[in-house]
């Protein structure tokens, strides 16, 4: 199991609690996705840049895909490019991926039929995550954190190598940003509902 299909089966957990929201979600697979590539040593991580080298083989499907979207030409990508052009709509689809692993269908809450149900995922993925957070891995748990399903740690980079530090530093600063960029939406939309209502 790869970083990110272990992250996605943690947000699919009912122990979880609240499912983290889909855009943070995202924009931490994509992270995650990325430092399995480095991992496999398929990418590079310097100076902010990605560093394509060989294609992974006999990895996971979702890791081969991202590989094959790297940037391949000098300057190369950036992190922060990365995370918000992988990350888009990244969450679901690792959803509908674990989903087809699955000989069930979503299973809906009896008592709110309408609510979205999480996607179903193997009890045996689930555990595989709760392991590696209950491990104390840093790595995971700074990226659950940074989803919402876990404690942020004191400190948040302790322990963690350059590149993760790097990855993870520009997780925070995009999930910051699309925060921000939530609130201003949300004002705008109050503000258009102010002048409606006004008489």
């Amino acid at each position: 199991m790869t970083t990110a299909h272990d992250l996605a089966a943690l947000a699919a957990a009912p122990e979880t609690g609240p499912a983290p929201d889909q855009g943070d979600l995202s924009l931490v697979l994509a992270g995650a996705e990325l430092l399995d590539l480095a991992d496999v040593r398929a990418v590079v991580l310097g100076a902010d840049r990605i560093t394509p080298v060989v294609p992974p083989h006999d990895v996971d499907p979702m890791l081969t895909e991202a590989a094959s979207e790297l940037t391949r030409e000098p300057p190369y990508e950036t992190v922060e490019s990365w995370l918000w052009r992988r990350g888009a709509g990244l969450a679901a689809r690792y959803a509908v991926a674990m989903e087809a692993a699955e000989p069930y269908g979503p299973q809906r809450s009896h008592r709110r039929p309408f609510r979205r149900p999480r996607p179903v995922v193997s009890p045996l993925a689930v555990r595989h995550g709760v392991d590696r957070l209950r491990a104390g891995d840093p790595v995971f748990v700074g990226l659950a954190a940074a989803a919402g399903m876990a404690e942020a740690p004191a400190d948040v980079f302790g322990g963690l190598a350059d590149d993760e530090t790097a990855v993870l530093a520009a997780i925070h600063q995009a999930i910051t940003q699309l925060a921000a960029e939530r609130q201003r939406r949300s004002a705008q939309q109050g503000a258009f509902d102010t002048i409606w209502q006004t008489p």
